[in-house]
């Protein structure tokens, strides 16, 4: 029978994630649907510390204030409708003032440079290649926080420029952490206000960037998240309603592509396993009151227990016991 549908092959990776493993996620909005996912099911994770970031030359200075535990410059900062923010960051971090969004931002960098020390992975995202650059001095911004166009012109960066950009950060990775692996992907998120036109240069110059960076560097892989979502996904049916991002049905399938290609069995049958459980902790009873209940949260209790020897889950539990007290008490009175 002819198949209708072109389906992409994810190759197995020779190295796996594992239920212990450290994972930092950075990039575009992206990064924060692997991130969210990795820490739904317990895998120790640090997901966009520093909000979501576009362009490749950004989200490598972000990375590496954190990895050379460096502070932004003072001529980072801006303000912008009474609040302070920073060119290097989301709009998301923001303070009313200077000297709270640097402590915040330092606590930021500081956590940051702690967790990749220690850390076996970081996923990064890109999303797009074009970027702003400020007039007055002809830095790149990560965000431009709604500022007038004026300020800024707009250009589209090169592929060698994102390679040259990564390896100096790669550098500065492995002397911090030996260990480190690094996986790439494009966001299959388009940036229409770039035009469908520009906005394909854009990811294929992201593309070209990716591949020319794992050929030359083996512990670096590409996840082919774009690839997935423009041939193997290729149906409306399969974005939210702006027709631009991914619905939550494509970000599953896209995960569990991810999973099966980097995961190892004893880490997917965990998730198979936690699935279970994070079920139950989202069910909500019609009579919470009850004998059925209460043997319900005791099933759910014996669960958690049996998995918190390989992942944290003292809030569940403490949660759990919560729950069932009340109910003892209730029918107790």
């Amino acid at each position: 029978m002819t198949d209708f549908r072109t389906m992409v092959s994810v190759a197995e990776s020779g190295y796996k994630m594992t239920i212990s493993d450290k994972i930092v996620t950075v990039g575009s909005c992206f990064a924060d649907v692997i991130g969210k996912k990795l820490l739904e099911n317990k895998v120790e994770t640090i997901a966009n510390p520093y909000g979501n970031l576009y362009n490749p030359l950004s989200i490598h200075q972000a990375v590496g204030y954190s990895t050379l535990n460096q502070q932004p410059a003072d001529i980072t900062f801006t303000q912008q409708n009474g609040l302070f923010l920073n060119f290097d960051f989301h709009s998301e971090i923001a303070a009313f003032s200077k000297s709270e969004l640097t402590q915040g931002i330092s606590e930021i960098i500081n956590r940051t440079h702690t967790f990749i020390k220690k850390a076996k992975w970081l996923i990064i995202t890109y999303g797009t290649a074009w970027v702003y650059k400020r007039n007055d001095n002809g830095m790149v911004v990560g965000n431009c926080h709604k500022l007038a166009g004026s300020l800024f012109s707009k250009s589209i960066l090169t592929n060698l420029e994102i390679e040259n950009s990564f390896v100096a950060l790669y550098s500065h990775l492995k002397e911090l952490n030996p260990a480190l692996r690094v996986v790439l992907t494009v966001s299959p998120v388009r940036h229409l206000k770039d035009t469908l036109e520009l906005n394909g240069i854009s990811k294929a110059i992201l593309r070209v960037a990716c591949f020319n960076i794992t050929k030359a560097l083996p512990d670096v892989h590409y996840f082919p998240a774009y690839e997935i979502m423009m041939d193997d996904l290729r149906d409306y049916r399969f974005y939210q309603p702006d027709m631009i991002h991914p619905s939550s049905v494509a970000e599953d399938y896209i995960w569990k592509k991810f999973t099966e290609a980097y995961f190892t069995v004893a880490l997917l049958d965990f998730l198979k396993q936690y699935r279970e459980i994070r079920l139950a902790l989202n069910h909500t009873p019609f009579h919470p009151d009850t004998n059925a209940h209460y043997s319900f949260l005791s099933e759910t209790l014996k669960k958690l227990e049996k998995v918190s020897s390989m992942v944290n889950v003292q809030q569940e539990i403490e949660l759990i016991h919560q729950q069932i007290d009340h109910i003892q008490h209730k029918l107790q009175s």
